[in-house]
């Protein structure tokens, strides 16, 4: 079994891309710019954006956070969002999900510029990404993606599950599988036997957020699991969505949690970022 170990990968990507982004400073007198927008207290989404916070500073991205209160009014984080759009000094805007339940997500999704758009979740970058176009993808399976790479698991050919639908991971994951040549299963909610899909797979790949979802016997000897959920048990342990002890020893090759995919996800957001840089400087109408 091998650990697929993604905070060792992104601190290798983080490094390069330190190296690349001062190359980028120095022949275009540009710093590439991030700004994140966070509405509300969630414990988890302002840890997330202080490690966002932490990753730009080490590869050398300006950023920037805007924070509001829970009850901030949606228009205002509307003008928000729009007052970056104009900013040619940010090249990248996300807003911190999950937002308070009384704000319109989509409609501040689809505000976003779509060439700032470095979550990928705008649906004009979305429609591009299922076409099979060069785009902005999410960033965690993005992440994903990278992962398999650098430990030459190629999924072309492969047999693939993702449980899980959300725009944020399933869908963009599955798009990502499909275009790289696997044969990719969908389950979700309403899926009526989970363990009959993954049972057959190549490569499960699990991101709902329910702590010990995937038992040892919905796994086959040799699979690759993917592990995309992290959850906080009462005793403050933090786990996925994998019984880990229970389904490792059947696999070829399984990720961590923590340790995994949430790295790779702030490794490909400023690798996105970049990227949003580079398309101001040669395409700045785009």
């Amino acid at each position: 079994m091998r650990l697929l170990d993604g905070k060792a990968l992104a601190a290798t990507i983080t490094e390069r891309l330190a190296d690349e982004i001062e190359a980028f400073k120095a022949a275009h007198a540009v710093v590439p710019g991030l700004a994140v927008v966070l509405v509300g207290d969630d414990p988890a989404s302002h840890a997330y954006v202080k490690m966002k916070e932490s990753a730009c500073k080490r590869a050398g991205v300006y950023s920037v956070v805007h924070k509001f209160p829970e009850d901030t009014p949606h228009d205002r984080i509307r003008q928000t969002v729009e007052m970056i759009n104009d900013n040619p000094n940010l090249h990248g805007l996300l807003v911190q999900l999950p937002l308070p339940g009384h704000m319109d997500t989509l409609d501040l999704i689809d505000r976003i510029a779509p060439s700032k758009d470095v979550d990928g979740f705008h649906p004009f970058n979305f429609g591009k990404l299922f076409a099979g176009l060069e785009t902005f993808a999410p960033c965690t399976p993005l992440g994903v993606m990278r992962l398999l790479e650098e430990y030459d698991i190629d999924p072309k050919g492969k047999d693939a599950v993702v449980v899980g639908a959300s725009n944020i991971v399933g869908k963009p994951m599955a798009a990502l599988l499909l275009n790289a040549g696997a044969t990719v299963d969908i389950c979700h909610i309403f899926t009526r036997d989970l363990a009959e899909h993954t049972q057959k797979a190549d490569i499960v790949l699990v991101g709902v957020g329910k702590p010990g979802l995937i038992t040892a016997d919905m796994i086959r000897e040799g699979a690759v699991v993917i592990d995309i959920g992290i959850n906080r048990l009462e005793d403050g342990r933090l786990v996925g969505d994998v019984d880990y002890e229970a389904v490792a020893p059947k696999c070829s090759a399984i990720t961590p949690v923590p340790g995994g995919v949430g790295p790779m996800t702030i490794a490909m957001l400023l690798q996105n970022t970049l990227a949003a840089a580079r398309n101001f400087v040669t395409k700045p109408d785009a």
